[in-house]
């Protein structure tokens, strides 16, 4: 049996490791094609597959068992007899195939652990700079990794977006820097990371069905820091994650910078009215350099306060790492916003129609609602365990009007009636196909010159829609039938 802890290096002898891949997602796919390019004994166990990536693992000579019996993939595990087990991360820990995998001795890793044991492929192990929080994560993922490439950093985004890590890892451009961002999944996974920077950008009620509690879920977030040698960066406003610093490990020689949407104290990078600026990576913390301005985000028509704290932290992680102001700035007037992310699809008789179907949860809509005064709320789906209540209750006076989408509409239809009663709603008890035909519907009989009509669900998507992408497209595609095309 190999002594996994010699396994550090792609140059180390992978040969003839038994290796279980559990799950075959993009993730599950690539640790599998890896391991069988370093030479291990792979087996894929997954509960449903894409036929095209079946067709390719069989022409490599890797078994695959999928949509099998648990009874079956349990004996099957038994008689491979793993020594490693790569998790998709989104999979849960109480799945009885990992605690069998776990009494056999075999040890769980998710494809971040196996990537970071791998990261020297091309000569020099690449430096990682990873990030987490309940919202913003991908935002400043890819804020962190423009603002490195145009320092002339060769630098990628990967990790929960884009591409598969290992592919990253394999890559012939042989990245200096990974920017990783890592969901609550993998981190529950994750045991031995050291990051140059890392950060936690909030913590908030998110994934409670899958973790079990808040404390578990701020625990996993938390592994983050741990091992970080040069920089920890946390939220100046979330004092949850300033504390999480503080209990890290391995980190008595990392700095710890703040970020804010307000004007910076000492070792914190923020805002001076629309001025990003630095006290943070400066000789004389007593004063402040400029970073940035709101000119700088020319391509992005919504500045809201959740975007200004984004660029205030992946500012703080460029820094870290010696990125100058102009650099900064040259990244961020080439940057826009993913799609579906306070998005401006239309703005019409004064009446503006957003897309924020990427959030997912209280948090992330706070950030949209945030934003506007007098909104038209399209609220609901998946809940995933949380309460909507004080969102409901909190921004109560920016609401004109909600309306109530998806299965889980009774706890949202109670929120309304115990935290803001005098707020009119309506649910709308359509399918998929005419749902957001009907949401537009309504909005345009409620909505006037001044209103904004916001997306912002607080809620997974995957009730009546394939993901948060699909639901921002029809959200799109109704605007465009039932708005542009009418009074345009």
């Amino acid at each position: 049996m190999k002594k996994l802890d010699e396994l550090t290096s792609w140059s180390s002898d992978w040969s003839e490791l038994r290796v279980v891949v559990y799950g075959l997602g993009v993730s599950g796919f690539s640790a599998a094609d890896t391991l069988h390019e370093l030479g291990a004994r792979v087996l894929v166990v997954a509960d449903k597959a894409d036929e095209k990536l079946l067709e390719v693992l069989e022409v490599l000579g890797v078994e695959a068992l999928v949509g099998a019996e648990e009874q079956i993939q349990l004996d099957r595990l038994n008689s491979f007899n793993p020594e490693l087990l790569i998790v998709s991360p989104g999979i849960r820990p109480e799945r009885p195939l990992l605690a069998e995998a776990t009494a056999l001795g075999a040890q769980v890793w998710t494809d971040i652990d196996l990537a970071w044991r791998l990261r020297d492929k091309h000569g020099m192990p690449s430096n990682w700079i990873c990030v987490t929080g309940t919202n913003g994560k991908t935002t400043v993922t890819q804020l962190v990794e423009a603002m490195l490439i145009s320092a002339g950093i060769r630098a990628v985004a990967c990790g929960n977006i884009g591409t598969p890590i290992l592919d990253v890892v394999r890559d012939p451009a042989a990245f200096e820097v990974l920017v990783v961002e890592l969901s609550s999944f993998q981190l529950h996974y994750q045991n031995e990371l050291a990051p140059i920077v890392s950060a936690v950008l909030n913590i908030a009620d998110d994934h409670l069905d899958w973790h079990g509690s808040l404390e578990a879920y701020t625990e996993a977030k938390a592994k983050i820091y741990n091992n970080t040698s040069i920089c920890c960066v946390y939220n100046a406003g979330d004092s949850v994650t300033e504390k999480l610093v503080s209990k890290s490990h391995g980190t008595e020689n990392a700095q710890a910078v703040g970020f804010t949407v307000n004007t910076p104290m000492p070792n914190e990078i923020g805002w001076v009215e629309d001025i990003l600026v630095d006290r943070a990576f400066i000789d004389d913390p007593s004063e402040a350099q400029e970073l940035a301005t709101f000119a700088d985000l020319k391509k992005i028509p919504v500045i809201s306060p959740h975007l200004m704290a984004n660029v205030a932290a992946a500012a703080a992680m460029a820094r870290a790492v010696g990125v100058q102001p102009l650099e900064i700035q040259n990244a961020l007037q080439g940057f826009t916003l993913d799609a579906h992310r306070i998005e401006l699809v239309l703005d019409q008789d004064g009446i503006r129609w957003i897309d924020d179907s990427k959030a997912t949860n209280p948090h992330a809509a706070a950030a949209a609602l945030a934003s506007f005064d007098s909104v038209i709320w399209i609220v609901g789906g998946l809940l995933k365990g949380v309460d909507i209540a004080p969102l409901v209750e909190k921004y109560s006076a920016r609401i004109k009007f909600a309306i109530i989408v998806g299965v889980d509409r009774e706890p949202v239809v109670e929120a309304f009636r115990t935290m803001a009663p005098n707020i009119p709603f309506v649910e709308i008890t359509d399918s998929k196909e005419s749902v957001m035909n009907a949401v537009i519907d309504i909005a345009k009989t409620h909505a006037v010159s001044g209103d904004v009509v916001l997306l912002a669900p607080a809620a997974a998507s995957m009730d009546q829609f394939i993901d948060y992408a699909d639901r921002g497209t029809a959200f799109v595609k109704a605007i465009e039938q039932g708005v542009r095309n009418t009074n345009g």
